[in-house]
This record gives structure tokens, sequence and C-alpha cells, in this order.
């Protein structure tokens, strides 16, 4: 059974901040069972979008995980603002959630394997 929306970005943005970074819920979908996004904030402006990894191809359902995948990743604000702006045309119940911190750490889980960084992709 998968845990709550509500509840698992309340959980994310505790862990976040026992860290001494900073989130805020940007946008606040359903609570039961809304998509969740993450947007990092580096130091420098760019932004990582980090949006639900497709469910059907992992055994997350049957273990209440949320898994991740990366949408965008050093791209300035903008681009992540309208990204998320195209994912809401088909999900109005969607929750974004803005982390700003230079490391995820094990913040959130991904569906696969995060590709090293190649100067194309960062962390």
């Amino acid at each position: 059974m998968r845990l709550r929306t509500d509840i698992f970005v309340s959980a994310l943005m505790r862990r976040v901040f026992a860290r001494g970074d900073f989130a805020a819920v940007e946008e606040k979908g359903a609570e039961e069972a809304g998509a969740v996004f993450v947007r990092q904030v580096f130091r420098d402006g760019s932004e990582t979008l980090y949006a639900p990894a497709p469910q059907s191809f992992f055994d997350a359902e049957e273990s209440g995980q949320r898994l991740f995948e990366t949408r965008l990743s050093g791209v300035d604000a903008a681009a992540v603002s309208a990204a998320i702006d195209r994912e809401r045309r088909f999900d109005s119940d969607l929750w974004v959630v803005t982390v700003e911190t230079d490391d995820l750490g094990d913040l959130i889980d991904f569906g696969a394997a995060e590709p090293k960084d190649d100067g194309f992709f960062r962390r």
C-alpha cells in the first residue's frame, strides 16, 4: 500500500530541514494520490526537475515506494516552470516541492540508476 501524498511530502520536507537545507511546497495537489515533482535549486541558480518514474515498470506499487526520474537537469528556472505547466495540463492534482540543496543524497529514490556526472547531468 502506498503512503498518502501529503504524508510523503511532509516526511520529505522534514528530512530536508533536518539536513539543514530548505524546502517549500510550491504547489499542493491531491492529498491522497497526487503525483509529486521535486524541483532542485542549486546555488548558481540552475535547477533540476525530478518527476515520478513510470511506476508500472517497477515493483514500487507493491512496496509502496515512490520512485523518481530526472526530467530536466541543470536548466534555468523558466524551463522547469514550463515543464511543470505542461504536466499540469494532464494532471491538475500534482504536487511541486522545491528543495534548495546541491546534493539530494537519499532524499528521494530513483526508478533506475541515475546517470553519472558526464557533463550533461548534474546532481
